[in-house]
């Protein structure tokens, strides 16, 4: 044989060698890769009901969300009425504390607007005496060093415990 026939023989045997063997890893390599694909597709399923999960969740929440606002909007206004109804019964309150105010100065003034003559407090040229807030027949005979006994004779029908503001009594000369 000559050199070329050899030649050809013998690298003609290798190439089917590397042939196969290179078909043989792209084999291999396939199987790997369709398994790989095949743990791909699995987790991406997997992902997918997660995601259909957040979406839903989502949803709930937009949902939980509105109906908060609908709720602080429903206690704002309830709120707001009865502030309103508080301002207006304040309002008839203070209305009617000034009818009283007015009621009691007029009093205090006596008939036809004129001054009662002795302020509270005070004794007039007479001795007459006008009761002050806070006034008890036991403050008053202390004040004018006397008892209270002397001033209940002096002032018959007068009851102690019914003491008004501006009311006249009569102090006992010493």
């Amino acid at each position: 044989m000559d050199t070329l026939s050899r030649d050809s023989n013998n690298s003609g045997s290798i190439l089917p060698l590397v042939g196969v063997i290179a078909g043989g890893l792209a084999l291999v390599l396939s199987i790997v890769a369709l398994v790989k694909l095949s743990t791909i597709q699995k987790t991406v399923a997997a992902q997918g009901d997660e995601v259909a999960k957040i979406a839903t969740i989502e949803a709930e929440v937009r949902s939980s969300a509105a109906k908060s606002e609908a709720d602080i909007k429903g206690i704002r206004t309830g709120i707001q009425g009865a502030l309103d109804q508080v301002g207006a019964e304040i309002g008839t309150i203070n209305g009617k504390i000034t009818k009283i105010e007015e009621s009691l100065k007029a009093r205090a003034a006596g008939p036809a607007g004129k001054a009662a003559g002795v302020a509270t407090g005070t004794v007039d040229a007479n001795g007459n005496y006008g009761v002050a807030p806070g006034d008890t027949i036991s403050k008053i005979a202390k004040k004018f060093a006397t008892k209270a006994d002397h001033i209940l004779a002096e002032n018959p029908g007068l009851d102690p415990a019914k003491l008004r503001v501006g009311q006249k009594i009569k102090i006992p000369k010493k």
